[in-house]
């Protein structure tokens, strides 16, 4: 089954949907197809366009040869992606190894 648009809007990550959107404005504007840039920063075009649609989670180098291959600066990319307080974003963290409970030092009898 595929999500249809309403959902996949509701379960996509403001900051990856932002960078996306940024990322596909900025291509354009370089005239580039997602072809041609994936081509170039030697990544799969289908990572192009999951990354444009919101859906993954590129790599920080993944973002930095991007904006060598678009010619722009890191900042130029991230403008305009909201910032979200500490926790309050789904992903990994939620899937990270929890700290063990402290536990009490007790002599066995």
């Amino acid at each position: 089954m595929t999500p249809t648009p309403e959902h996949e809007s509701t379960t996509k990550n403001p900051v990856f949907t932002s960078i996306g959107q940024n990322l596909k404005k900025i291509r354009i504007a370089a005239g580039m197809s997602q072809a041609e840039l994936a081509f170039a920063a030697e990544i799969n075009r289908t990572f192009v366009s999951s990354i444009e649609r919101g859906l993954s989670n590129p790599s920080l180098l993944t973002l930095a040869i991007l904006c060598d291959v678009l010619k722009v600066t890191m900042p130029e990319l991230v403008t305009g992606v909201p910032s979200c307080p500490p926790g309050t974003i789904e992903g990994r963290r939620g899937n990270a190894a929890k700290p063990k409970r402290p536990t009490l030092n007790r002599r066995l009898r």
